[in-house]
Parts: C-alpha cells; sequence; structure tokens
C-alpha cells in the first residue's frame, strides 16, 4: 500500500495513529505500534517491531527482526509512558534490542546521527549514544549508560550501567567496562580491562592532524604515565598544555567522571599470584 509517497506492505501491521513522513518503507511482516513518528526515507526491513512512544529521524535503515522502542528492562519499570528518540542516517542490522527510557531515569533513550549498529547489539533503557559510533556485533549496554561521539565498541564488549565512554575512544573485543573510559583511549580486556594507549589509528583515520595528536599525547603521559596522582596530573595539565577543545573535553570528563576511569595499564598491570 503506498500513501504520499509511503510503502506499507501487505502483511505489515501498522497502528493507525502511527505517523510517516515521505519516502518511509515498511516491509513485509513489520510491526508498527501506536506514537512512533518516522521521518522521511527511513527503509523498515521484514520482520521489525517498533513500539511507541519513538521518533525516528530521516535516512534511517532497520534490518530484519530487530526490536525497537521496547519497555526498559527494568524490574521497576510499570509501563509507564517513555520515550525513544533516534536521530537520522543510523543504520541497525539484524537482532538488534534498543529499550525506551525508565521514569527513575528522565524517562527517555537517545541516539544520534550517523551510527551504525551491528547485529545483536543491545541499547539499554535511559542510555545517551552520541554521533558517529560504530557498535560491532553483541555490544551491550546497560542502562544509563553514555557513549560519546566517534566511539568503537568491538565485538560483544559490556559496558555496566552508569558508565561512560568518552569521545574517540576504542573498546577491544570482549571488553568489560565497570568505570568510565575517558575520551582518545584504547581499553580491552576484562576484570581488569587494561589501557593501551592513545587511540592514535583512530584519530588519524578521524582526521586529526600529527600536531594535534602530538598534545594529546602529552596530556596522556602526563595523566597515565607519570608518578601523579589524579588531581596533580590534571593541574600540570592545564598549565603545560595548551588550551583547546581536546584539552577541555579531557579535563571536563574527569571532573564529571562519578564511577571513576579506566587508568590501569598493561605495562604496569601485575598478575596475580598462582
Amino acid at each position: 500500500m503506498t500513501d504520499q509517497g509511503v510503502f506499507i506492505h501487505s502483511t505489515a501491521t501498522v497502528h493507525k495513529d502511527a505517523v510517516f513522513d515521505s519516502g518511509v518503507y515498511i516491509g513485509p511482516y513489520a510491526y508498527i505500534g501506536n506514537k512512533v513518528v518516522i521521518h522521511k526515507n527511513t527503509h523498515i526491513d521484514s520482520n521489525v517491531t517498533i513500539e511507541g512512544p519513538t521518533e525516528i529521524g530521516a535516512d534511517c535503515h532497520f534490518t530484519s527482526h530487530s526490536v525497537i522502542g521496547g519497555e526498559p528492562q527494568d524490574v521497576t519499570s510499570r509501563g509507564e509512558e517513555t520515550r525513544l528518540v533516534i536521530g537520522c542516517r543510523n543504520k541497525f542490522r539484524e537482532f538488534i534490542t534498543v529499550n525506551r527510557g525508565s521514569v527513575k531515569g528522565g524517562g527517555i533513550t537517545t541516539i544520534g546521527d550517523d551510527n551504525y549498529f551491528m547485529a545483536y547489539t543491545h541499547i539499554g533503557h535511559d542510555c545517551i549514544v552520541g554521533n558517529q559510533t560504530i557498535f560491532a556485533n553483541g555490544a551491550t549496554l546497560g542502562g544509563h549508560v553514555e557513549i560519546h561521539d566517534h566511539t568503537y565498541i568491538s565485538a560483544f564488549s559490556g559496558i555496566h550501567q552508569f558508565c561512560r565512554v568518552g569521545k574517540y575512544a576504542l573498546l577491544g573485543g570482549f571488553t568489560v567496562i565497570t568505570q568510565d573510559v575517558l575520551p582518545f583511549c584504547r581499553v580491552a580486556g576484562m576484570r581488569p580491562p587494561l589501557l593501551y594507549g592513545l587511540n592514535a589509528i583512530g584519530l588519524r583515520r578521524t582526521g586529526f592532524s600529527r600536531d594535534r595528536i602530538k598534545a594529546i599525547k602529552k596530556m596522556f603521559t602526563l595523566f597515565f604515565f607519570s608518578d601523579l596522582n589524579t588531581s596533580q596530573a590534571v593541574e600540570r595539565i592545564k598549565i603545560d598544555c595548551p588550551q583547546g577543545e581536546d584539552r577541555e573535553e579531557f579535563l571536563g570528563f574527569i571532573d564529571s567522571s562519578k564511577r571513576g576511569f579506566v587508568k590501569k595499564d598493561l605495562e604496569k598491570w601485575e598478575k596475580p599470584m598462582e
């Protein structure tokens, strides 16, 4: 069935109050619930479920068997009306789950623009995902997690509720995160996850200049690889490193951390005695 440029397959189930912009495609056996708003040219493949209240931006693509906008997986949830808001140009692959927010968490889960979510990704309730992130297969966010822009979450990594991952960070495969990950870091492993230094390759691929990477590396050396404690390292960075968006991003993230952050590096880690 088509209506003003919208295609809805005859086998799809669509609530009468769902709202579609032009160019939206709803595939076979999809389910679109009440209070769902889908903007221009978004493509919903077969067997996708989207429950509301959910708003989806333009030019997104949802692949088969994803469940988007489901109730929060929170034992205290009582079916209250909460929301999921998704930006533009996001790609959701097979069997992804994205939950709406919870009342106690502010009532909204938010995903920005230009993100790529590979198969079996899970985004828990009240999460905030920024822009231009990549989630590899099976990456999992607990509730209330924040993922900042340009972050790469590798396959089968799990992030504990209320943790944050800063801009341009990279998490290796099968990583378990129970504290914040500072911007620009490479972190991998579990219990404990270990710091593998600066995500220099990722920064170069994103277009960072050599001088800009060099300035970030200087901050890293002071913060992670000196004998200074956190407060001392922060003061040294303020003195020795020039002002700029990268320095302010790094220091602002440290200042706002509530769970502490991954700081143990591979060289300093001592394995427990057998």
